[in-house]
């Protein structure tokens, strides 16, 4: 079969790291900054990067209505970090007026882990993965409650403020705290572009 055309949101976050991540998982990359370029796209990755940024620049870019609008019609998304956010209905720790796309029935908890300095990497395990994922935090989300149609696919254990989810997975949309873009796995990407496969 043909690459599926997948879209990286390239308002702000690796985006390079993404496009590699997604061709050698077999798909067809692009970035996306239009919305000629969303239409364009089978599926959309949102990078991490600062969530209120990405909400104020995808509303410049008048972006942020369609990529709504795309994923209630049921386009794929797979959001890494700031873009965990992105893809959540609600957020816990947001500034005044910040919005997202939505489609995830999560609240995610901006900066949960900490600010920059309690960044920290971590070998975790996800469902679906056949072994552990060597996994990079930087000020990153957590999912502090999900709807009944939400699967977990992997938790991590904060001690005294005890487990929290950060692989999330609803329908076609997927989310991680941290950033699979770092490093050489690129399993979650090929996860993800199984999933858009199947969907389309």
């Amino acid at each position: 079969m043909s690459g599926v055309r997948v879209g990286v949101l390239a308002l702000q976050g690796d985006v390079k790291e993404h496009l590699r991540m997604l061709a050698d998982s077999g798909a067809a990359p692009s970035t996306v900054r239009r919305p000629s370029e969303l239409a364009a796209v089978d599926a959309l990755i949102v990078p991490g990067g600062e969530s209120t940024t990405i909400d104020k620049l995808s509303r410049a870019f008048d972006l942020r209505d369609p990529i709504r609008d795309r994923i209630a019609d049921g386009m794929p998304a797979f959001g890494t970090c700031a873009g965990m956010i992105m893809l959540a209905d609600r957020i816990e720790g947001g500034i005044e007026g910040q919005q997202t796309f939505g489609g995830l029935d999560v609240t995610v908890r901006r900066n949960a882990f900490g600010r920059q300095v309690d960044s920290f990497e971590t070998d975790l395990r996800v469902e679906g993965l056949d072994a552990p994922m060597h996994t990079v935090f930087i000020r990153a989300p957590w999912v502090e409650r999900c709807g009944p149609d939400v699967e977990v696919l992997a938790s991590v254990d904060r001690g005294e403020a005890g487990m929290h989810p950060v692989v999330v997975r609803q329908g076609v949309l997927l989310a991680a705290s941290f950033h699979p873009e770092v490093g050489h796995d690129d399993r979650l990407h090929r996860m993800f572009v199984d999933l858009v496969r199947t969907a389309r």
